[in-house]
């Protein structure tokens, strides 16, 4: 069974966004379902997107691999995303990337044992004022993140709590609000 099998209602709602001749273009909406339900998007999803929208994986990995957010392997339960652009980096992110490799023994690609946690570089997150920034998941990014900011990150995600609960130490000089707060 495919992953699209039981779910044709959503697809024909996505498709009323694009043009008939043009079903490759909902290509986006498509991967990020999987992304979101599955974790990462494997070969077979693809090949699966391709045949839906008419179009071939070639093209759909192209998509795919040129947004940081579509990951190809499986991901932990929390992905992080530390920026690796000219304004992070020269405002500590090679630090933070550092810590975190050794605080949680693993590199790009790789998951930690108790699936909780993976790593990876990403380019501009789009806040070079706050620099450096760090991405959980598809949540609203950190800013302003150092070594014990990431720390205090670490150990709340470890506990369970959500992104908004964690307590960061030290200010960044402004809030960034929760949509509708």
């Amino acid at each position: 069974m495919g992953f699209f099998d039981d779910k044709q209602d959503w697809l024909e709602i996505v498709f009323r966004n694009y043009p008939p001749e043009n079903r490759r273009a909902a290509v986006m909406p498509l991967l990020r379902k999987v992304q979101q339900e599955e974790g990462h998007v494997s070969p077979e999803r693809i090949r699966e997107i391709a045949e839906i929208l008419g179009t071939t994986a070639t093209e759909v990995r192209g998509v795919m691999s040129f947004y940081s957010y579509y990951q190809a392997v499986p991901t932990g339960k929390y992905h992080l995303q530390v920026c690796a652009t000219l304004s992070c980096k020269l405002a500590g992110a090679e630090e933070l990337w550092d810590t975190l490799r050794a605080e949680l023994g693993v590199g790009p690609g790789e998951v930690t044992p108790d699936g909780l946690f993976s790593i990876q570089k990403v380019e501009c997150l789009g806040s070079c004022h706050t620099a450096p920034v760090v991405q959980v998941n598809d949540e609203p990014y950190l800013e302003c993140m150092n070594r014990e900011r990431l720390r205090a990150l670490l150990e709340g995600l470890r506990a369970g709590k959500p992104l908004e609960e964690i307590e960061l130490p030290g200010d960044c000089g402004h809030e960034v609000r929760k949509e509708g707060a």
